[in-house]
């Protein structure tokens, strides 16, 4: 009898992960409307006390640059608000950035910006929360 209840609890415990919806597999972004985007640079973090916000990236794919920001699971676990921004911004001759196709969709976990077409110019992907916080990727040419 133990022994049935034993393989009977190690059969649950194997099958637990996969009937409870848990997964391993590492989600990998892709921007709306291009399956086909590639990160290219570093990905920078926004902080705010010490505390990571968000983590900001620049891909490209479908003739386009795009932003995409992730703000963290600590910190949503820890405030109630907050508002998140991103786009991709061209650097100009002078080393000031145009920001190209600004979004800022407010309180989401993932934010995309809307693409630009600037694969032939510098650019870098600026992740912010409005007022308190800001950080960019390292300039890709």
């Amino acid at each position: 009898m133990m022994r049935k209840l034993t393989r009977a609890m190690f059969g649950v415990a194997l099958a637990a992960p996969m009937t409870l919806g848990i997964s391993t597999a590492a989600h990998a972004e892709q921007a709306p409307g291009c399956s086909s985007t590639v990160q290219i640079g570093s990905t920078a973090y926004i902080t705010i006390s010490g505390e990571t916000f968000a983590s900001v990236k620049q891909f490209k794919g479908c003739g386009k640059n795009y932003a995409y920001a992730y703000v963290w699971q600590s910190y949503r676990n820890a405030h109630s608000n907050w508002d998140i921004c991103i786009s991709i911004a061209t650097v100009q001759s002078n080393g000031s950035r145009l920001l190209e196709d600004l979004r800022c969709p407010g309180q989401v976990v993932e934010a995309w910006s809307g693409g630009a077409a600037t694969l032939d110019q510098c650019t870098v992907a600026v992740g912010w929360y409005p007022d308190v916080a800001n950080k960019a990727t390292d300039v890709r040419c």
